[in-house]
């Protein structure tokens, strides 16, 4: 028999639909609360077991299944694998738990499932997104002559301003890149960043058509920050070979040690050669509302910066925005087509905002940061903050003075990678056994050698669990 919700198709207005809707919802909520019962981060299957779970699944089938026979594979088969980001033993990555007002906006996004590309297809999402780059831009310093968007995440963020900033370069010199393409001394720009930056600038020069070999990888010195002397070395002899610096990079916060570039002495360095100066703060932008923001820096002195919300701000994936602090740097993606963003509409004000980003339809991420930084305000988010960057300090502390660890880098932000001392087999061991047993740490290298890392967003965690984690560590052989 048929239950409401298989006799609907869509959300709207009739009494049915709005019944099955509401029982969908609340089949879902009960379905995700029924597939956890403790506080493990994992079920500990092992890879070839879950594939041959998932891979006996019908896909695609002749007749759909109704509702039940779907949400039983559902419960059964998916659910319990997840990966519970809000575990308390949850913290490999820059992924983080997400704040419960900030899952309900998921749901009106997704209901109402706006597109961020023209004012008739998002009125009121478009308006708020307008007002919430306003804001951001005002928190992070910009004056009214800045600007910004909405994109899917860091990379699009980042990818965005170098090809925003070496258009603008290009400009200066008197070539429409925009019309024309690239000139014929493309192969001469050159952009900067940490040997340890993010992997999104080798794709964005890449896409932008200058290469991989148009990054050059500054060194960092030994709290993994750019070594700005031999940056400008580096720059200044790049000039005298014939090259053309267009921008450097600082990152606000590497993924593995959540080391700050100095922003104040590359703005220095920028000026000097006429360079513009991008800052990646797609994790260290949190700090903002912390009270620590004067770690980071003043992010106001680069001329375009990357903030993610679903790292350190705790929203769901994906929410990032690239802020500009010369709002005409987005023009060069404006393109007006008749069906979308018409020139007339715009003299009348109507705001489309295709003509800011890369894409074209986008969800409507800017109600996450609305709905989240009017719930918690100023207070709520610095408790947050503070908590994973005490949290960090209070596990590097207790890992520093234990003779079985080593940690090489005291952290500013909420990570920290560290590593017993046996031995990189050993260390590579610890981690898949804590996987097993529903607790999930990260691993990467550090000079040549394998490490740990904890990476500390969950506010539920305590200087207890952290204890415990530790000695379960050395336990393991």
């Amino acid at each position: 028999m048929k239950s409401e919700i298989d006799k609907a198709t869509i959300l709207s207005e009739k009494s049915g639909d709005k019944a099955a809707f509401r029982a969908a919802i609340s089949e879902t909520t009960e379905a995700i609360l029924s597939s956890f019962s403790d506080e493990s981060a994992f079920s500990g299957i092992n890879p070839y077991e879950l594939r041959k779970r998932i891979e006996s699944l019908p896909f695609i089938p002749e007749e759909g299944d109704n509702w039940d026979g779907m949400m039983e594979s559902v419960k059964d088969t998916i659910l319990p694998h997840m990966l519970r980001t809000w575990s308390e033993s949850y913290m490999p990555h820059l992924h983080s738990p997400a704040l419960i007002e900030a899952i309900a906006a998921e749901l009106i996004i997704a209901a109402f499932n706006s597109s961020m590309d023209s004012w008739d297809q998002g009125p009121s999402a478009t308006e708020l997104e307008v007002k919430a780059v306003r804001e951001l831009c005002t928190l992070f310093g910009y004056d009214e002559s800045s600007d910004g968007v909405f994109t899917s995440g860091g990379s699009q963020s980042n990818i965005s301003a170098l090809i925003a900033l070496r258009d603008r370069y290009l400009e200066r010199k008197g070539w429409d890149a925009k019309k024309e393409g690239l000139n014929q001394d493309f192969r001469k720009l050159r952009l900067y960043v940490s040997e340890i930056s993010h992997f999104s600038f080798d794709k964005g020069a890449h896409i932008a058509g200058l290469g991989y070999n148009a990054v050059v990888k500054l060194p960092v010195d030994e709290y993994c920050r750019i070594d700005t002397v031999k940056a400008r070395e580096i720059i200044e002899q790049d000039i005298k070979n014939g090259l053309e610096p267009f921008m450097i990079a600082a990152t606000i916060g590497t993924t593995d040690f959540g080391s700050i570039d100095d922003v104040a002495r590359l703005r220095e360095i920028a000026d000097d050669h006429g360079l513009f100066l991008h800052a990646d703060a797609a994790y260290g932008s949190g700090a903002i509302l912390s009270s620590y923001k004067e770690r980071i820096g003043n992010l106001s002195l680069a001329d375009s910066v990357t903030i993610d919300f679903h790292k350190m701000f705790l929203l769901p994936i994906s929410s990032s925005v690239l802020l500009v602090k010369d709002r005409t740097l987005l023009d060069t993606f404006q393109l007006h087509a008749d069906y979308l963003n018409r020139e007339e509409d715009e003299d009348d004000g109507y705001i489309n905002l295709v003509g800011k980003s890369v894409q074209t339809t986008r969800r409507f991420d800017a109600l996450k940061v609305y709905m989240s930084f009017r719930m918690r305000g100023r207070n709520g988010y610095r408790k947050i903050l503070d908590t994973s960057i005490e949290n960090a300090r209070y596990f590097f502390e207790r890992i520093s003075s234990d003779d079985a660890f080593i940690a090489p880098i005291k952290p500013e932000l909420s990570s920290v990678v560290f590593a017993l001392k046996d031995g990189d087999e050993r260390n590579k061991s610890v981690r898949r056994k804590l996987l097993s047993e529903g607790i999930v740490i990260g691993q990467t290298v550090f000079q040549g050698r394998v490490m740990l890392k904890f990476t500390l967003l969950n506010p539920h965690l305590t200087h207890e669990h952290i204890d415990k984690l530790i000695q379960r560590i050395k336990e393991i052989k």
